[in-house]
């Protein structure tokens, strides 16, 4: 556990590597609960960060219980978003209005490609899976993982019982 922000901290940037790779290479667009969703992993990704620096100074052991409640709540605010956009797809509840076919985020190449005139490109809808494997979306996966890093993070803010 004496390691958990850098190995949080690279969870947190292969999560981001990882949508992004999908946004890119896949095409795949997010939808505004993708976006709310990343946003855990930046806010975890900048408290590991500050959680590797304190490792090398004086309080190294007093800032590591602290960054790991840090760290827990920013996967459990991203296993929130992400339950919330895997219960929108499966239809258990609504998703947000600015969501259900419409798109609050464009990327530079959308917007070039419609100014033109030669593209179409379908805004991204939070209620809609636009990947599926093994039965679970993006948001699903994303929900397990988000709550398997907020798992790892709540045994390392757990003070240990000093050994013989």
């Amino acid at each position: 556990m004496r390691h958990w922000p850098l190995a949080a901290f690279l969870a947190s940037a292969a999560m981001l590597a990882i949508a992004h790779a999908f946004e890119t290479f896949g095409g795949l667009a997010p939808c505004t609960l993708c976006l709310k969703q990343r946003e855990a992993y930046w806010l975890a990704l900048t408290v590991a960060a500050v959680g590797v620096l304190l490792g090398f100074t004086k309080w190294r052991e007093p800032s590591r219980r602290v960054v790991s409640a840090g760290l827990l709540a920013a996967f459990l605010y991203g296993a929130g978003w992400a339950a919330y956009h895997a219960g929108a797809e499966w239809k258990w509840w609504p998703g947000p209005a600015s969501c259900s076919g419409g798109a609050s985020h464009v990327s530079a190449a959308d917007l070039a490609s419609l100014l033109k005139g030669s593209g179409h490109f379908a805004l991204p809808a939070c209620d809609k899976a636009a990947w599926v494997f093994l039965g679970l979306s993006m948001a699903g996966w994303n929900f397990l993982i988000s709550l398997g890093l907020a798992g790892v993070s709540a045994t390392a803010a757990i003070p240990r019982k000093p050994g013989p």
